[in-house]
């Protein structure tokens, strides 16, 4: 199923599925923020050390299948399927819009 995403978030999930974890830091304005699995990471250095070993750990594909948006938050629905405990799994994703960038995603 293919969902019509705001166009920094479709360009996160398709860097999100490479092994370019430069590619992802770039998606996010210089003070964001991520909260993944219990940990936060502040700044686009640390969301890059974070994709990183994310990759590391995981081999994934995420992919959108429900998109909601509010005032201040979009709500995205993936489907992840990889080597992850509980694969496969959906996952939420709670991103805050600023311009062209994420200034913060929470995934959970």
């Amino acid at each position: 199923m293919t969902v019509e995403l705001p166009k920094p978030i479709a360009e996160y999930f398709a860097a999100a599925n490479t092994d370019d974890a430069e590619r992802v830091a770039a998606c996010f304005t210089d003070d964001a923020i991520v909260h993944d699995e219990g940990g936060d990471y502040r700044g686009r250095a640390a969301i890059r050390d974070w994709a990183e070993e994310v990759r590391r750990k995981y081999h994934f594909h995420a992919e959108p299948t429900a998109v909601e948006e509010a005032v201040d938050r979009t709500t995205v629905t993936a489907h992840l399927t990889g080597n992850f405990p509980g694969n496969p799994v959906d996952l939420g994703y709670r991103f805050k819009l600023a311009g062209s960038r994420i200034a913060a995603l929470d995934i959970g």
